[in-house]
């Protein structure tokens, strides 16, 4: 195994630049991923958070029509008190189910900061593909290899390195493509509540889902026990009674639909739970035909959803970082912890590198541009180009003078126009 060479050391002068420059910002301010921070960073969402406007309307409009329209009726149907019972018990399930949309959606479901540099690759009993091996024998920065193995319950499964966030995702863990994340446990991106669904919120995730499930099925029964009284008390048929209640009729068919979605969510992950499967695997690996590695019974399995303790956020957003003024939001840092000195050193290195990549690149455009002309080199023994010389007014452009100065050219130029004064 190699080790990544780290970048070289800054000198002095480079370190009094960057401290000079540095600003103190918070972990969220400059965060690489795509999600919408609140609350200076104590709320975060995914990038679609608008969606929960729109889950949060599916909730409450049915309730507010069931409480503006068919509560009196079942008041009236049944005793006083239990009447009012009735809509008490719906009111605080919808405040429940409101309340763990937001623990679901606004929480961290489980990210894995990135890293600011390549990890380094030691013995730690990993196995590495001996293709991988042969093909980077000869090269000077080798990649990293795809994949390793890890021992997960005495069973091999293979982890793959993330290249935008630079480390090798944890087993269960996979890169939301909407978020721009590793998360810890992906199961999914669940777009009703525009957040992804992860170890720290699957759990809120799953009781959202049945709490759906469990109002939408009160209001379907007590809907339909006001048509039922409805059609008693005016010895009328259903469509009779629709006429006289259309918003019973209207719940009564919202929630029958909704009803089948919610509740079919409900038993697929009553199903997931039992077998220690996220979403993510069981349309990928299929475990049926296949022992699964996280599955440690029924009874367990259960315990580490429902009552095992919920790990910490690996990221804290509100953490104070230093970042370069200039380069506020494209350095690369840690954003695990504060920024070490270290990190400053190899962030900057990293940028300086792009910068340098960049240089080279219009370095060669002014080179191009300089032989497009008619040879400067030439100018003071070959009479065509003194020709040229003469006719033409020879002004350096701005853009080329700035970077003809960056690379001390400045000069040489001067040096050519006085060679081509003296040939004329």
């Amino acid at each position: 195994m190699y080790k990544a060479p780290f970048p070289a050391q800054l000198s002095v002068s480079d370190r009094r630049v960057i401290d000079n420059n540095a600003t103190d910002v918070r972990v969220y301010q400059v965060w690489k991923g795509s999600n919408k921070f609140f609350l200076g960073g104590r709320v975060i969402f995914g990038p679609d958070v608008r969606s929960i406007f729109l889950t949060i309307s599916l909730i409450v409009i049915p309730v507010l029509l069931f409480c503006a329209f068919v509560s009196r009726r079942i008041i009236y149907a049944f005793d006083n008190h239990l009447g009012k019972l009735i809509i008490f018990i719906l009111i605080l399930l919808t405040v429940y189910d409101l309340i763990l949309l937001l623990l679901t959606s606004g929480r961290d479901p489980g990210i894995i900061p990135r890293n600011s540099h390549p990890p380094e690759l030691e013995e730690d009993g990993s196995t590495m593909s001996t293709d991988w091996l042969g093909s980077q024998s000869s090269a000077a920065f080798p990649n990293l290899p795809p994949t390793k193995d890890v021992v997960v319950n005495g069973m091999i499964v293979k982890v793959k390195y993330c290249q935008t966030c630079m480390l090798y995702r944890p087993p269960r863990c996979s890169h939301c493509s909407i978020c721009n994340n590793c998360v810890e446990r992906f199961d999914h991106h669940c777009p009703w509540v525009g957040q992804c669904i992860g170890k720290r919120n699957y759990r809120f995730f799953f009781m959202f889902v049945s709490s759906t499930t469990i109002l939408c099925l009160y209001v379907f029964v007590f809907s339909w026990v006001t048509m039922k009284k409805i059609m008693a008390e005016y010895d009328c048929n259903l469509w009779s009674a629709f006429l006289k209640s259309p918003v019973s009729g209207i719940l009564i068919l919202y929630t029958f639909m909704t009803a089948w979605f919610v509740g079919g969510l409900t038993v697929f992950h009553l199903y997931l739970i039992c077998t220690n499967q996220t979403t993510y695997e069981n349309f990928r690996y299929r475990y049926d035909s296949k022992r699964n590695p996280y599955n440690r019974g029924c009874v367990h399995n259960v315990w580490e959803i429902f009552l095992s303790k919920i790990p910490k956020s690996k990221s804290n957003f509100r953490a104070m970082v230093k970042v370069d003024s200039s380069s506020l939001f494209g350095s690369t840092m840690s954003l695990a912890r504060p920024m070490s000195t270290n990190i400053r050193k190899k962030s900057f290195d990293i940028e300086t590198g792009k910068r340098q990549a960049v240089v080279a690149e219009d370095f060669e455009d002014i080179h191009s541009q300089i032989d497009s002309v008619g040879g400067l080199e030439r100018c003071g023994t070959q009479p065509r180009h003194i020709i040229q010389c003469e006719n033409s007014n020879w002004e350096i452009s701005p853009d080329i003078s700035v970077m003809s100065a960056e690379f001390a050219m400045e000069q040489g130029f001067k040096d050519r126009e006085k060679v081509c004064k003296k040939g004329h």
